[in-house]
């Protein structure tokens, strides 16, 4: 039997991380350190809908989330090729466990897949099916997730996408990606979650918002750290959760993890 695939949680990044002048050159570096996926599936903090929502099994238009960008990121393409029996193995594994489950084909990628995976696997090359979150309950998602875990087994890389800290009302555009210093809030949450996975305590992880430093400027909606929830009960036959980017972008922790 292979190796089963490690499990990562990345923060994303909007579209302009094609241009930024570290992140891209951090994802593609890692995605080289990781075994080739048979599929990706991946868990995006822009798609909530229950029950959990199958999206696109064969290639469809991108979904363009975003607004007020230059029209140069609404003609980016990732054609990457559907994986429809991805999408039959994740029902079985959902519909054992008494998860409903429905079917969106024509559903294509979000800015949380696409936007990191043209970064890690340049040549769309890998088959990519997204799927819903269908609550941000961090037990639920952390149940969903271990759920999923056998997929590993079967070379498909589990990809929560998020953001480690996201507030967007409190980003600074103005300052720059990376040479303004970040607020304490988002240096003090980044910290803690480093601190806290690192030891292995994914219960305080899971309770994070009675638990972190300033939760609630960190994360005023918890779709982004929500992800990680899933990575993480994916993961949890994978050992401790070990940091492979970090820093941040305007203002914004970046960390992501790997499991296995």
């Amino acid at each position: 039997m292979s190796a089963a695939m490690p499990v990562i949680y990345l923060s994303h990044g909007a579209p302009p991380l094609a241009d930024d002048p570290v992140w891209p050159t951090e994802l593609a570096a890692w995605a080289r350190q990781l075994p080739k996926p048979r599929a990706v599936l991946v868990i995006s903090a822009h798609w909530e809908a229950a029950p959990m929502t199958i999206g696109a099994t064969t290639t469809q238009p991108l979904v363009y989330d975003f607004w007020g960008f230059p029209q140069r990121y609404y003609q980016v393409r990732y054609p990457a090729p559907g994986a429809p029996e991805l999408a039959a193995e994740v029902r079985g594994l959902l519909s054992g466990a008494g998860y409903g489950t429905a079917d969106d084909p024509g559903r294509g990628l979000d800015h949380g897949a696409y936007v990191p995976l043209m970064e890690m696997y340049p040549e769309a090359d890998v088959p990519v099916l997204q799927v819903s979150m269908p609550t941000l309950d961090p037990r639920e998602l952390y149940a969903i997730g271990r759920r999923l875990a056998p997929l590993r087994q079967a070379g498909v890389l589990i990809v929560g996408s998020g953001f480690f800290t996201h507030n967007l009302r409190e980003m600074n555009p103005m300052s720059g990606p990376t040479d303004a210093p970040p607020p304490s809030w988002s240096v003090e949450f980044d910290q803690w979650g480093n601190e806290v996975l690192s030891t292995g305590d994914i219960d305080a992880v899971l309770d994070f918002q009675s638990k972190a430093p300033a939760p609630g400027r960190a994360h005023p909606r918890i779709e982004h750290f929500a992800p990680l929830f899933v990575s993480l009960g994916a993961g949890e036959e994978a050992g401790v959760p070990r940091t492979t980017v970090q820093g941040f972008w305007y203002g914004l922790a970046k960390r992501s993890i790997q499991l296995g």
